[in-house]
């Protein structure tokens, strides 16, 4: 029988800047972004801030409402970083299969080890706390799904084993919501159904599952009653990337053209950017646009070849603002995506309608500028028309950007 593990660094952000502050550490904290650049959320916090009901998501406004004496302080993604690494290589002293889920949770497969799951869990548990300073809570079962709703069970600095004897016991009475990919609209969905608990949604009739929710409705049904048999990858192992994207809220509302066209320069930049670096090109642009009321959409459009060019990307970016946007309000908030991702050296097809030789200058002018930009920063080369509103266009995705969990599947 398979033997995994699924480590959680608690509150991870919060931890780890008060490591790097002692003053803090006896004091709720949070980790948030910056009120005056409009990204006011609360991002993590400590166990103390936690028992003043802060939520991760709430406006920081919100949050000192409910605690004055808050200590909100701003993000350091290199030194979470450091210590994510940190904690996989604890991790490699007892498994090679070892799969990142976020900077702060990994699952483990420790099957064949001479310990049990559970005393593997409580030295890693001990070794983390003693060598770095923070703490995990560890769920040990059978398998991936129930390992996850394990390091949840009991936090924090804790180790909950759900086993094949007893995790009807554990797992069944959970709230559905619990259960790993299901959102706010599936659990109002279930709702509706009559389902409420994990135990009722691994009960509910397969065939009515997959009437209201297509193939998702096998996988519910597989994760709630234990079945996931998906393995844990080899550390050696990284997904497939499917997308790359970057999304700003701005300083300010855009009003104009202008000012969208100098926010999708710099997320154009940063996506392409970094599509070059997986040696990857783009099949597909995407954009996100929400205005000053909060209303978003999305558009997308698959391109006639694939890219890597940061103008073609920007160009066709733009378009599709142009043909879906008709300025009734001032927009808060961009985005730019890349799809459908393809290898860089994959054949193209030639035509007569595109000047290669401009793309081929481009594509060299591009890689020149990632050199420069990666000796001397983001900043050291910029288009003039950036320099209209410095201010606005002065932020840089491509280092700033935060680094959500990958997807299971």
């Amino acid at each position: 029988m398979r033997t995994i593990l699924h480590s959680d660094c608690n509150g991870f952000y919060a931890s780890v800047e008060c490591l790097y502050d002692p003053d803090i550490r006896d004091k709720p904290v949070a980790v948030g972004g910056d009120v005056d650049k409009r990204h006011g959320i609360i991002l993590a916090k400590n166990q103390i801030a936690k028992a003043y009901h802060i939520q991760t998501g709430e406006a920081i406004w919100q949050a000192r409402e409910k605690c004055p004496h808050l200590v909100v302080v701003p993000p350091h993604y290199d030194r979470y970083l450091r210590f994510s690494r940190l904690c996989r290589r604890i991790y490699s002293d007892y498994t090679d299969r070892i799969e990142n889920f976020g900077l702060d949770e990994a699952w483990l497969d420790v099957s064949g080890n001479d310990a049990d799951g559970e005393e593997i869990a409580n030295e890693i548990r001990e070794r983390i706390k003693e060598e770095l300073g923070i703490t995990v809570s560890v769920g040990v079962s059978f398998n991936k799904i129930f390992a996850k709703l394990g390091s949840d069970y009991k936090k924090p600095d804790a180790v909950t084993v759900i086993s094949k004897e007893n995790y009807r016991d554990v797992v069944w009475p959970l709230p559905v919501g619990d259960l790993l990919y299901v959102g706010r609209s599936t659990k109002k969905k279930l709702n509706r159904l009559g389902v409420y608990t994990i135990g009722e949604l691994a009960a509910f009739p397969l065939s009515l599952l997959r009437e209201n929710f297509g193939k998702w409705g096998d996988i519910l049904y597989t994760f709630s009653n234990g079945y996931d048999n998906a393995p844990v990858m080899h550390a050696d192992e990284s997904t497939a990337i499917k997308s790359i994207g970057n999304s700003t809220t701005t300083i300010r509302d855009l009003e104009n053209d202008e000012d969208v066209k100098m926010i999708f320069m710099v997320l154009c930049d940063s996506v392409c950017r970094r599509l070059r670096e997986q040696g990857a090109k783009a099949r597909l642009v995407a954009i996100s646009v929400r205005d000053r009321e909060l209303y978003s959409f999305t558009r997308q459009k698959k391109l006639s070849t694939a890219t890597d060019i940061t103008e073609e990307v920007f160009e066709e970016a733009m378009a599709l603002f142009r043909a879906n946007y008709g300025w009734q309000k001032g927009i808060r908030s961009l985005g730019v995506s890349v799809g459908e991702l393809v290898p860089v050296n994959s054949p193209i097809q030639m035509t007569l309608l595109r000047d290669e030789r401009k793309r081929e200058r481009m594509e060299r002018l591009d890689r020149s500028l990632d050199g420069l930009k990666r000796r001397f920063g983001s900043f050291c080369v910029r288009p003039a028309t950036l320099m209209k509103d410095p201010v606005l266009s002065g932020f840089s995705p491509k280092e700033e950007h935060v680094i959500h969990p990958v997807g299971y599947f």
